[in-house]
Protein backbone atom coordinates (compact mmCIF):
# COMPACT_ATOMS: atom_id res chain seq x y z
CA UNK A 1 0.00 0.00 0.00
CA UNK A 2 1.16 3.52 -0.72
CA UNK A 3 -0.01 6.87 0.66
CA UNK A 4 -1.23 7.85 -2.83
CA UNK A 5 -4.96 8.22 -3.48
CA UNK A 6 -7.84 9.66 -1.50
CA UNK A 7 -8.01 9.36 2.28
CA UNK A 8 -10.89 10.19 4.63
CA UNK A 9 -9.67 12.24 7.60
CA UNK A 10 -11.34 10.53 10.56
CA UNK A 11 -9.66 12.33 13.44
CA UNK A 12 -7.99 15.68 14.13
CA UNK A 13 -7.11 15.65 17.84
CA UNK A 14 -6.73 19.46 18.10
CA UNK A 15 -10.36 20.10 17.13
CA UNK A 16 -13.80 19.12 18.45
CA UNK A 17 -14.96 15.87 16.80
CA UNK A 18 -17.49 17.57 14.48
CA UNK A 19 -15.17 20.35 13.22
CA UNK A 20 -13.27 18.51 10.44
CA UNK A 21 -16.57 17.73 8.60
CA UNK A 22 -18.06 21.22 9.09
CA UNK A 23 -18.38 22.03 5.35
CA UNK A 24 -17.82 18.64 3.69
CA UNK A 25 -16.37 15.26 4.65
CA UNK A 26 -12.73 15.91 5.58
CA UNK A 27 -10.20 14.32 3.23
CA UNK A 28 -6.73 14.47 1.76
CA UNK A 29 -5.84 13.37 -1.78
CA UNK A 30 -2.37 12.60 -3.09
CA UNK A 31 -2.25 12.35 -6.87
CA UNK A 32 0.42 10.25 -8.54
CA UNK A 33 2.10 13.22 -10.26
CA UNK A 34 2.87 15.10 -7.03
CA UNK A 35 -0.30 17.17 -6.69
CA UNK A 36 -3.44 16.81 -4.68
CA UNK A 37 -5.85 18.59 -2.38
CA UNK A 38 -7.42 18.49 1.06
CA UNK A 39 -10.34 19.91 3.00
CA UNK A 40 -11.20 20.05 6.69
CA UNK A 41 -13.35 22.48 8.66
CA UNK A 42 -13.31 25.79 6.76
CA UNK A 43 -9.89 25.12 5.22
CA UNK A 44 -9.23 23.90 1.69
CA UNK A 45 -5.81 23.38 0.21
CA UNK A 46 -4.18 22.59 -3.11
CA UNK A 47 -1.10 20.39 -2.82
CA UNK A 48 1.31 21.64 -5.43
CA UNK A 49 4.44 19.76 -4.53
CA UNK A 50 4.50 16.34 -2.98
CA UNK A 51 7.54 14.13 -2.78
CA UNK A 52 7.83 10.62 -1.54
CA UNK A 53 10.92 10.28 0.60
CA UNK A 54 10.03 6.63 1.14
CA UNK A 55 7.34 4.37 -0.28
CA UNK A 56 5.32 4.91 2.91
CA UNK A 57 5.80 8.66 3.45
CA UNK A 58 4.89 11.86 1.58
CA UNK A 59 6.10 15.40 2.32
CA UNK A 60 4.14 18.22 0.68
CA UNK A 61 3.68 21.97 0.25
CA UNK A 62 0.28 23.58 -0.15
CA UNK A 63 -1.66 26.80 -0.53
CA UNK A 64 -5.34 27.49 -0.05
CA UNK A 65 -7.83 29.35 2.09
CA UNK A 66 -9.16 29.22 5.63
CA UNK A 67 -12.36 31.17 6.25
CA UNK A 68 -11.65 33.19 3.07
CA UNK A 69 -8.11 34.09 4.19
CA UNK A 70 -5.23 32.99 1.97
CA UNK A 71 -2.97 30.50 3.75
CA UNK A 72 -0.09 28.21 2.84
CA UNK A 73 2.25 25.75 4.46
CA UNK A 74 3.60 22.26 4.31
CA UNK A 75 2.90 18.88 5.77
CA UNK A 76 3.64 15.20 5.81
CA UNK A 77 1.82 11.89 5.93
CA UNK A 78 3.04 8.40 6.72
CA UNK A 79 1.41 5.00 6.47
CA UNK A 80 1.00 3.19 9.77
CA UNK A 81 1.22 -0.59 10.36
CA UNK A 82 -2.59 -0.75 10.84
CA UNK A 83 -3.17 0.70 7.33
CA UNK A 84 -4.11 4.19 8.53
CA UNK A 85 -2.37 7.38 7.46
CA UNK A 86 -0.94 9.66 10.16
CA UNK A 87 0.03 13.14 9.13
CA UNK A 88 0.28 16.80 9.92
CA UNK A 89 -0.94 19.88 8.03
CA UNK A 90 1.18 22.88 9.01
CA UNK A 91 0.40 26.53 8.39
CA UNK A 92 3.40 28.67 7.46
CA UNK A 93 4.59 30.46 10.62
CA UNK A 94 1.59 29.07 12.47
CA UNK A 95 -0.27 26.09 13.76
CA UNK A 96 0.39 22.42 13.08
CA UNK A 97 -2.62 20.12 12.90
CA UNK A 98 -2.16 16.36 13.17
CA UNK A 99 -4.66 14.05 11.49
CA UNK A 100 -5.48 10.38 11.16
CA UNK A 101 -7.02 9.16 7.91
CA UNK A 102 -8.32 5.91 6.45
CA UNK A 103 -8.37 4.97 2.77
CA UNK A 104 -11.47 6.52 1.13
CA UNK A 105 -14.07 3.94 0.19
CA UNK A 106 -17.12 4.68 -1.90
CA UNK A 107 -20.44 4.41 -0.10
CA UNK A 108 -22.57 5.15 -3.18
CA UNK A 109 -25.49 2.79 -3.60
CA UNK A 110 -25.87 1.05 -6.96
Amino acid sequence: MSPGGKWRIVEMPDFPADYPDMVEPAYILFEHKGGGEFAFGCCTGHIWEASSAEATRIDFSWDGSDEMTEVCGDGSAELQPDGSLYGEICYRHGDEYPFIARKWTSSTAC
